[in-house]
């Protein structure tokens, strides 16, 4: 059984609490709310604290759904260079239409998009037009003139003045965005600064899960943070500035940290106030006091560490980072005393896969995958002429769960030979062994006629939370199937064929 370290239904209520007095403090009229971070499925936050919910912003954000409307920000040069979502594998633009569609199914206003530091570029317009021609407003924000030295400059009409007024009014603006670096403190800004041109009293408050202010340092889950932004160069330090203003220490990172200074004296400019003290005060987060056991919370850290030094391995091959990044990743892994064969799934898919190649030369390109069953014990598969390892992995660890003896058929000879036939003869595929979404929709037609099958498909959900292994790089479908599924995936650097297109 997973064990627990964290109190989700504690953290949604101290967040709605703390914010709303952020939202009632000094009589303002409104708040605008950087969300850093995943505001929608945070499956990091959900590994490193076992037993947070993914879904917990847009949950918190649905108690208070009649205060709020929300602003996407999304930076052009991600548009055009087409960043991706780690997690899920979609590019930034396809993740704000994800998000829309999110928060619509939520019941939550969705105000805007903004396309911030905007270039002239055709994916940036197509994409502009896309949502322009599904009736999403959209607004175009530039490089802020005078950024980040020349207030003056900035807090003025050649500065955030130049950009145009997002119309909003509820009294809580959520603004948020795909990914890091999106713009969305200098739309909150920008947006500030019309607001008190019109003679609107608004604040600023920042909503960035991690790194937790209230843990250690070097606590495992604020180095887990790093290890998740080791490609952006993320460094964990003490805010020297809480520490200054009243005694305490606090974590903050390198970047609100080194631009401080700069907001303090924007907001003051704007506002003719000085409200915040250091880049903490700025912050909603409650989650440090929501931990129910530290020693859960640091292994659950720790894994994460690892499996982001074995992503980062994958990555770097398939030239999605710089050498730089990868070996930032190991660096930290190394700083909590870990190594990649910590994670148990690995050794055993490794040994596994040796162990094939060893007793016949057939298995010299075998692929195997481990997974780690929610009693703790490990579950193998190999790749083959008829499935990939990914779904002979599923179908062995849906086997042990049911009961099912490992000899016996769940998806009959016939059916792959029939599906195989169509991707060979029909498709004309170079490879015919099935993924893993085909063995599943397999598994679900064989089902109807086969009642160990039926008793597979129902246990397939049990596999969630699961850590697997694979011993080479996975296809994208089959890393996205495991994703959907809930299982923790990570492979070594390794591709099964020298093919580059037909791999």
């Amino acid at each position: 059984m997973h064990k627990i370290g964290f109190d989700a239904e504690k953290y949604i209520e101290e967040q709605s609490k703390y914010i709303l007095e952020r939202i009632n403090h000094h009589n303002s009229e409104r708040l605008y709310l950087e969300f850093g971070g995943k505001l929608v499925h945070d499956k990091h936050a959900m590994r490193v604290l076992p037993g947070f919910d993914e879904n917990a912003k847009i949950k918190l954000l649905q108690k208070m759904k009649e205060q709020v409307e929300i602003i996407i920000c999304i930076y052009s040069g991600d548009i055009i260079n087409s960043k991706t979502r780690q997690d899920f594998g979609i590019t930034y633009d396809l993740e704000v239409l994800r998000l829309i569609d999110i928060f619509r199914k939520n019941d939550l206003k969705i105000n805007s998009v903004v396309v911030t530091r905007y270039e002239d570029a055709p994916a940036v317009n197509m994409f502009i037009n896309k949502l322009e021609r599904r009736d999403i407003k959209t607004y175009k924000h530039f490089y802020t003139k005078g950024y980040p030295t020349d207030v003056e400059t900035i807090v003025s009409e050649e500065g955030y003045g130049a950009n145009p007024y997002v119309e909003v009014t509820k009294p809580l603006v959520v603004v948020t965005g795909p990914g890091g670096g999106s713009g969305k403190l200098a739309t909150c800004l920008s947006q500030l600064y019309h607001e008190y041109k019109r003679g609107t009293r608004v604040r600023y408050a920042k909503f960035e899960t991690f790194p937790i202010w209230n843990l250690p340092l070097k606590h495992p889950v604020n180095i887990a943070y790093e290890a998740a932004t080791a490609d952006l160069r993320d460094v964990n330090m003490l805010d020297s500035f809480h520490l200054e203003a009243y005694g305490q220490m606090a974590v903050n990172y390198n970047r609100d940290l080194e631009v401080f200074p700069v907001v303090k004296r924007i907001i003051e400019k704007i506002t003719g106030e000085s409200e915040y003290q250091s880049p903490t005060d700025m912050g909603v987060n409650r989650i440090g006091l929501c931990i129910t056991d530290d020693e859960v919370v640091k292994e659950a850290a720790v894994q994460e560490i690892i499996r982001r030094f074995m992503i980062a391995k994958c990555d770097y091959k398939k030239g999605k980072i710089t050498e730089d990044a990868l070996e930032r990743s190991e660096l930290l892994m190394k700083e909590v005393g870990a190594a990649e064969e910590d994670r148990a799934v690995v050794i055993p898919a490794r040994e596994y896969a040796e162990y094939k190649r060893n007793c016949d030369k057939k298995y010299v390109n075998v692929v195997v995958m481990a997974i780690e069953m929610p009693d703790g014990s490990i579950v193998t598969g190999r790749s083959s002429r008829r499935m990939v390892a990914a779904g002979a992995a599923v179908l062995n660890a849906v086997k042990k769960l049911a009961g099912i003896p490992d000899d016996l058929y769940l998806i009959a000879p016939n059916v792959f030979k029939s599906i195989q036939e169509l991707k060979g003869g029909v498709l004309h595929h170079d490879r015919t062994s099935l993924n893993l979404e085909e063995i599943l929709t397999a598994l679900s037609i064989s089902a109807e006629s086969n009642s160990c099958a039926e008793k597979a498909v129902r246990i397939l959900e049990q596999l969630n939370g699961c850590r697997a292994h694979c011993t080479a790089i996975l296809s994208e479908r089959d890393e996205q199937t495991l994703r959907a599924m809930g299982i923790d995936v990570t492979s070594d650097p390794e591709y099964l064929t020298t093919n580059l297109y037909f791999a």
